[in-house]
């Protein structure tokens, strides 16, 4: 009796328990509709506000995002440690792919049109929501709205930079039952596009410095608006889009004449970043990707505290600190920095020394890559033939001769890794500048502002200022001289953040740097001396001119008759 007693009790419990779930889950939790989202009765807006904030990890972090390893190991800047020709930046770096086999990780059509669809959802139906809150007199849902346009103009983006002129859709969410097959609208069209929305959008962004940066650091701002536009209109005025079609009468894959009007306006974008007045560069270069919240950074994808990357890429032959060496940068990116007079190691009055290579060099090279001697847990590197982090065992291990340093903590003298933030830095206040200075160089020539530009940069690496205060510039640069000059700062300056595999392209130099091979050192010990010997590490490859941008996916052409194919392929 006393069971069937208890029997019934928890029989009353569970109704009671089933009750209680009801008032709480009106719905199948997993059949969410729209309308419990965009719910005209939140005035907190928070199920809004959390649709929104699933849009933002739809931008990638850099660090080994394609195949385990760095998009720059497909440039002259790296190759990946991993054996073999199959990995996907070996793949993209030796032309080894077509309209169809094109690595996943680059493939991204699909990807980035998921994430417009996503924005273009919370832009459709964020009205209903009634959010109280404001920010600088306008409703909290305005800002969020404004947030939704710019991350939809960021996906944009990265897809035009691929691929040129791609389809357009506005606000629209297509459904099942509608016509998808759209034409490519034309690069120009696209670059409007996306430049309009920055501009109709930055008076109702977040302004930096934000007001809570624990919580809204991640969040777009009116300054990331603003420099977006300037990347935009910088890849826009370069010789690939820019006079340099590679296909000349084709409006898909760029402009169809040369203006120079169009440096001048990305003079000017850039510029409107520089006045907001609310960036800088921080004295620690290192610092600047692991310091959170510092004056450089105008937009990150938060990728929160760990130690990753070093698991991912330093030097093996640790025991206590295993790592997998995956990153091994070029003997050509070495050689980009110049000495620590600012001078390049081939000019004779350098102080170079070929028996002692990274003597006095810019400390940005001890920052970005490992090279034999460098210090690194406690020990000085042994990276010669048969040493401790290049023992030419199975081990995976450098294929050049260095290992990539750029991103990692503050562990030279640590006894194993340590946890640090690791947030990618989408845009960064430097590449604000050297973009001021390479279109304004394309405009006016090496005016002062340009040489003013460039001084700043080499002066927060701690390049000496010299006699003259041009901190290892030349005077009176031509404007030729000058653009080598800037296009070499910005490989040191942004080795390993996707930006020199971008920026071979734009500049239209991708066919001369990769179609020769890529460097490594080989160093030799014997006793206490070293010997040092350029070796060639991968013989990389480059078809022009149809590598400078992606093919359209295979699948997209075949399914829909009114998308056209990039020349090539």
């Amino acid at each position: 009796m006393k069971r069937i007693k208890n029997i019934h009790i928890a029989a009353v419990l569970i109704l009671v328990i089933l009750a209680g779930c009801k008032k709480y889950e009106q719905f199948p939790v997993d059949k969410v509709g729209i309308q419990y989202v965009f719910d005209p009765k939140d005035s907190l807006g928070s199920s809004a506000q959390e649709f929104l904030y699933g849009i933002y990890p739809v931008m990638k972090s850099g660090h080994n995002r394609v195949g385990g390893d760095y998009l720059d190991a497909a440039s002259d800047d790296a190759m990946s440690s991993a054996s073999g020709p199959t990995n996907q930046v070996t793949i993209l770096g030796t032309a080894a792919y077509n309209s169809y086999t094109i690595p996943a990780d680059e493939n991204l059509w699909a990807y980035y049109y998921a994430g417009i669809r996503k924005a273009n959802i919370f832009v459709n139906n964020i009205g209903v929501v009634p959010v109280m809150a404001k920010y600088k007199g306008y409703s909290q849902k305005y800002v969020w709205k404004s947030e939704a346009r710019f991350l939809r103009a960021l996906f944009y983006f990265e897809l035009v930079k691929r691929y040129g002129g791609v389809p357009l859709l506005g606000d629209k969410v297509f459904t099942i039952s509608d016509n998808v097959s759209l034409p490519r609208n034309s690069f120009a069209d696209c670059i409007k596009y996306i430049t309009s929305e920055c501009d109709a959008i930055k008076d109702t962004l977040l302004t930096a410095p934000v007001d809570n940066p624990n919580a809204d650091a991640h969040r777009v701002t009116k300054g990331a608006a603003l420099a977006l536009k300037a990347r935009v209109l910088l890849y826009a005025a370069s010789p690939l889009f820019n006079g340099g079609n590679i296909d000349a009468a084709n409006p898909l894959t760029g402009y169809t004449d040369n203006s120079l009007a169009r440096w001048a306006a990305a003079s000017a974008a850039a510029k409107d970043v520089m006045n907001l007045g609310a960036y800088s560069l921080p004295n620690d270069f290192k610092g600047v990707f692991l310091n959170q919240n510092n004056s450089e950074m105008i937009l990150i994808r938060q990728t929160g505290s760990d130690n990753a990357i070093e698991t991912a890429n330093a030097p093996i032959g640790f025991p206590g600190a295993a790592a997998k060496g995956q990153t091994s940068p070029s003997q050509q990116l070495v050689d980009a920095f110049p000495m620590s007079n600012g001078l390049a190691i081939t000019d004779p009055a350098s102080g170079y020394d070929s028996n002692n290579p990274y003597a006095n060099r810019d400390p940005r090279l001890g920052y970005t890559v490992f090279y034999n001697g460098a210090r690194w847990l406690n020990s000085d590197l042994q990276l010669y033939e048969g040493g401790q982090s290049k023992p030419n065992t199975s081990l995976q291990q450098t294929k050049t001769g260095y290992y990539m340093r750029k991103f990692m903590g503050n562990e030279e003298n640590a006894n194993s890794f340590q946890g640090h933030n690791a947030d990618w830095l989408v845009i960064r206040y430097a590449d604000v500048i050297l973009g001021h200075a390479e279109a304004e160089n394309e405009v006016n020539g090496a005016t002062s502002d340009v040489y003013n530009d460039m001084i700043s940069i080499r002066k927060r690496a701690g390049i000496a200022a010299g006699g003259n205060g041009l901190y290892g510039l030349k005077a009176g640069m031509t404007k030729d001289e000058m653009r080598d000059a800037i296009h070499n700062e910005r490989r040191i300056e942004f080795a390993f953040e996707e930006s020199r595999y971008w920026d071979i392209r734009r500049w239209k130099t991708a066919d001369v740097v990769m179609n020769q091979p890529l460097k490594g050192m080989s160093i030799n010990k014997i006793g206490s001396s070293l010997t040092y010997n350029i070796v060639t590490a991968l013989d990389t490859k480059f078809n022009q001119p149809a590598m400078y941008l992606y093919p359209i996916p295979y699948d997209e052409v075949l399914k829909n008759p009114n998308m056209k194919q990039n020349p090539g392929w």
